[in-house]
Formats: C-alpha cells, structure tokens, sequence
C-alpha cells in the first residue's frame, strides 16, 4: 500500500463554486477520509444552498490530486499478478466491459462506421474490446498519461482535459463517461464540450455513483462513492438531470443501474466501516471479495431493481 507521510497541506486545496449554478454559499454535507488507501487527510463535502448540488469544498488543485492517482489506481492499469485468483479478476474486468459494450450497444449500432470516444479511458480496455469485436474507431481520453497501456495499441490515445483538448474536426457517435464525472472539476463544461462533439444522432452515455442509494443509506461517510478526495461532486437522480440539462443535452433514458458492478460498493463499504480509514489492502482483499460475490449472487441477481450504488443516464444534444 502506497502511503503519503503528511496530509496535504492547506496550499494544496483551492475553493470551487457550485458546479451546477455557480453558487458560492452552501452549508456542510459529510466529511469524509481517503478509505481506500489510508492516506491521512480530511475532505470536505458540501451542499449548494442554491441548488443542493454536494461536491467537494475545498477541492485539492488538480496538480496536487494527480498524486492519488498512483500506479496502483486500478483504472489506470489491467494487473495480471494476482496468483492463482488472476483468472478471476480478469474475468471481472472482461465482463466490465462486456457490460459497457452491452449499453452501448443499445442506444448506438457498433460497426467499423462507428466513432466512440471514452473519456476517462483509464487503461483502454474498454476501446480495445469494441475496436477488436466491431471493428469502431476507438479514441480514449484521459488526464493521466497512459499511452503505453498495451490496450491501447491501434486505439487513438489524447493526454489533458475534455474541454481543453483541441479535437479539430473530429466527431463522435459515441462519448461514453463510465464514472468519468464525478471526478472531474468542470462536470458541466465537459458535458457541453461532448455535447459539441457528437455527430448528429449522436449519444452521450455516463454512469456516476448514485447519492440517493441504498449504499450511501447503509454506509454514509464510508460510502465508496465519496472515494475523497478524487471524487468531486456528488449526483443523485436529481441532479444528475439537472446538470446534463445545463449542458444543453435532453436525457434519451435513465437506468437506476450501471456497468459497474454494484457489489464493489457492497463490500468496499463495509470493508470501510471495519478499516475506519486504515486503507483497503487489495492484494489481501481479493480472496474475501469474490467469496463475498459468490455467497450474494441470489442477491445480486435483482441488482437492476434494487438502486444499490449506480445510475446510468443517457443523453442527446437538446433540439
């Protein structure tokens, strides 16, 4: 486990108005700590007296939260080193993003005419699976540089920020966003940035934590979709809506549900609450993690009815 000696000092944070309204006052949300790695430190959500948007205030400057964002973040990198049990993460993994394709595939045809942009593409496995099965033009996106993630290979990789990077004349069938938004520090710039982007006919699809969840009932402070301090706003259905139609787009559907598996929530959670900060040891979690998945599996059966972590919601430039 990777650990910083000393939390961030106050010159590491900075200020933000309400993402949604712009807002400056609001009154306190829920403080939270760095559970899944232990790092020390104490960050602070907040509650937009104007709109109730909950986000991160004071945030950690981007420059500085880049550092928790280490070899280690899982999105970043497809480990293959977990012994006998690697078969089964690399089976968790491929049926992520079986799962994304599946979303996908409602609400757009996946041929090689197709043009996807993922942003917040993380390690690019997600890409690489539909330019390999559909042929797509597969484009990835992300604030880290990751270009040498072997899943990137025949994938076109951009290194910066959606509304920042220059896409000339590039546009997209597809932009997906899977758990994209709630970190990033411009949630409603970036959606109009996509909105520009798309082709005619075109769909935005991104899937966030959900605040009004039963997980976030059961385990509050230690809920994982607070993750501080790279997590820096906050959706409930509600304003989940609200933000994306700020941005200019109408919403196509909403799914209480996501690709992401909801069980993640489950026991990162409760491990949480066990831990009280102390940070989750993945290498030593793993065993416990899918023999948990197996003892739930009736339970997670009824996942898409239950609202248990995720929500989905799919999105068109507005007419």
């Amino acid at each position: 486990m990777t650990t910083m000696a000393l939390a961030p000092e106050a010159s590491a944070f900075e200020t933000v108005p309400c993402y949604l309204c712009g807002n400056r006052d609001h009154h306190d949300f829920m403080t939270a700590e760095d559970d899944l790695t232990g790092r020390p430190g104490t960050f602070h959500f907040v509650a937009c007296t104007a709109c109730g948007l909950a986000y991160q205030n004071p945030r950690l400057t981007i420059s500085r939260v880049a550092d928790y964002y280490d070899d280690r973040y899982l999105a970043h990198r497809r480990r293959r080193d977990w012994g006998l049990l690697t078969p089964l993460f690399e089976r968790a993994m491929t049926r992520l993003d079986a799962a994304k394709e599946q979303l996908v595939a409602r609400y757009c045809p996946l041929t090689a005419s197709t043009s996807v942009l993922d942003v917040g593409c993380g390690s690019g496995s997600f890409l690489q699976r539909l330019r390999q099965r559909h042929g797509v033009a597969a484009t990835g996106l992300d604030f880290k540089e990751l270009s040498s993630s072997p899943f990137l290979d025949g994938v076109t990789f951009r290194h910066g920020l959606l509304y920042e990077t220059d896409f000339a004349s590039d546009r997209f069938d597809v932009v997906t966003m899977w758990h994209f938004l709630e970190h990033d520090y411009d949630p409603r710039r970036s959606l109009a940035t996509a909105r520009d982007l798309l082709r005619p006919g075109g769909r935005i699809i991104v899937e966030v934590p959900r605040l009004d969840s039963r997980t976030f009932r059961w385990f509050g402070r230690r809920w994982p979709g607070l993750q501080a301090p790279q997590h820096t706003a906050l959706f409930d259905r509600a304003h989940l809506f609200a933000i994306v139609r700020a941005a200019g787009l109408d919403v196509v559907d909403y799914l209480p549900y996501g690709a992401f598996p909801a069980y993640f929530y489950l026991f990162t959670g409760t491990a949480f609450r066990l831990l009280r900060g102390r940070g989750l040891d993945l290498d030593r979690a793993i065993v416990p993690y899918f023999a948990g998945q197996l003892l739930l599996t009736p339970l997670l059966a009824f996942e898409r009815h239950l609202n248990l972590a995720m929500q989905t919601v799919v999105c068109r430039r507005a007419e």
